[in-house]
């Protein structure tokens, strides 16, 4: 059993970083951290690989903070409808 924290990016929505507790955030690239901006603790927890998490492989997560020190969640994919608002729209020229 490990025990993690989980940190949220200041930058980026549903963005997470896990790493073990007693690490913090040692382990984690610099670069990384400037893109993550800001890491907000928002919580610790204990951590066996039979355990449930909402949008985590739990075997992945402990696999990567075996290799690397930290596992990184990124947001969800957009809705397809979602992605619509973002597009540019031509225009018919008429204003």
């Amino acid at each position: 059993m490990k025990i993690i924290s989980i940190y949220k990016s200041s930058r980026k929505d549903e963005m997470y970083l896990y790493v073990e507790k007693a690490d913090k955030l040692a382990k984690v690239p610099k670069n990384l951290m400037q893109v993550f901006g800001a890491a907000i603790h928002v919580m610790d927890m204990p951590l066996k690989s039979d355990r449930q998490l909402a949008r985590v492989d739990t075997k992945l997560l402990l696999s990567e903070l075996a290799a690397k020190g930290f596992y990184l969640q990124m947001p969800p994919p957009k809705e397809d409808y979602m992605l619509d608002l973002h597009q540019d729209r031509p225009t018919t020229g008429v204003r």
